[in-house]
């Protein structure tokens, strides 16, 4: 049933795709201004990556391994390339049909982009030889043992530092958008219109809204600039990057703090929206169920849970192989039982209701509603906020 709902709901979003509501030729130009630089920086970042590795085997530096072999479809580049367009024509139609603003990236000066591609670029070698050693618990030490849960104190991405440094912080937005080629704030931005439908008609200063595993707060840049008012939350385990996020999002009132999905330091029935963004391929079976019910437990009844994440098993059969390649290229431990998880399922066993979900280039928004139960004697509890580390 979640399945046929969801492609039900991609082939409605592919309509939209299609005939985009008319808009003035200003917006979409500039749109466009802002959009095609971006999506060409980070592509030509792509191109040095690849030459860069291709080098690499050449001189016989990746010997150690051989390539690697895929069951699923790979889809070419004139595919990919494909469904970025859709990807950006669907977020121009939001912008037009009035869910968000014109969005702004907030990517910084271009002195800012050039230092941070220096650091991308600079840890590339340390990424190719925990890569090349499998390596991924150099940042398990004595200084963070204890500190943070064991499966979060490892070399994500077999980036240095895992997520505990400020360099990881800083080198984040560009590794992830090279990665994607540019469309990840394009991709986070589709879990908007799904908050306002939630919102219509509503006071947006009286609304709460909880973002579990905030990052760098590129998403919740976004979320305030299409609801300036509305009382923000961010949670996250790492210490830089909400450091990071205070930085990023010092231009608007923002609570953020340090703390654990499956364990949520907020109130039972607190939060009328609660969204979290590429969080959930990163944690354990175990901890995904918690972090599922925490969610569910900060939600006020009637309120909303937005996920975006990636693809999963079934979702797009060309992409199949790419779901193959991407936790064996990059450290990616629990991404595979991500893919094969049944969401519907676990929301059930949560007290949620599935809504609907729809697939936009190479992520997922999983749309989930807590219904209005009477419940005698309720009782609120908070959870304790991480001591930073």
């Amino acid at each position: 049933m979640l399945e046929a709902s969801s492609r039900a709901a991609s082939l409605r979003r592919e309509a939209e795709y299609v005939s985009p509501p008319a808009a003035s030729l200003v917006t979409r130009l500039a749109y466009c201004v802002s959009q095609l630089p971006r999506v060409a920086w980070y592509v030509g970042h792509g191109l040095v990556l690849r030459r860069l590795s291709e080098a690499a085997r050449r001189r016989g530096a990746a010997r150690s391994r051989p390539r690697l072999r895929v069951d699923g479809a790979v889809p070419d580049r004139n595919r990919i390339y494909a469904d970025m367009a859709k990807l950006f024509l669907q977020d121009l139609a939001n912008v037009e049909r009035g869910i968000y603003p014109l969005p702004e990236d907030h990517d910084g000066s271009l002195f800012t982009l050039i230092a941070r591609s220096r650091l991308f670029f600079a840890d590339l070698p340390e990424v190719h030889r925990r890569r090349e050693r499998r390596a991924h618990n150099e940042v398990l030490n004595q200084k963070t043992r204890g500190k943070r849960p064991r499966y979060y104190l490892q070399n994500f991405h077999f980036q240095s530092g895992g997520w505990m440094t400020d360099d990881s912080a800083e080198r984040y937005d560009t590794q992830v958008e090279v990665l994607l080629n540019g469309t990840a704030n394009a991709m986070r931005r589709q879990a908007l219109p799904d908050l306002h439908e939630a919102f219509a008609g509503r006071d947006q200063r009286k609304l709460r809204l909880l973002d579990v595993g905030c990052g760098t707060g590129r998403f919740l840049d976004f979320v305030k600039q299409a609801w300036p008012r509305l009382q923000i939350t961010g949670l996250d385990m790492s210490d830089a990057y909400i450091r990071h996020a205070k930085q990023h999002l010092r231009r608007s009132r923002t609570s953020l703090m340090v703390g654990k999905a499956e364990e949520i330091p907020l109130s039972d029935n607190s939060q009328d929206a609660v969204t979290s963004i590429f969080l959930f391929h990163e944690l354990p079976p175990k901890i995904r169920r918690l972090a599922m019910r925490e969610c569910a437990r900060v939600l006020r009844p009637d309120g909303r849970l937005v996920l975006l994440d990636s693809l999963q098993r079934g979702d797009q059969r060309d992409y199949e192989g790419v779901l193959e390649l991407f936790p064996r290229s990059y450290h990616e431990p629990y991404y595979s039982s991500y893919t094969k998880e049944d969401f519907g399922s676990l929301a059930s066993e949560c007290g949620l209701k599935f809504v609907r979900s729809a697939t936009f280039f190479l992520a997922k928004v999983m749309v989930f509603d807590k219904p209005v139960t009477k419940v005698a004697g309720s009782t609120t509890r908070t959870r304790q906020i991480l001591t930073p580390g």
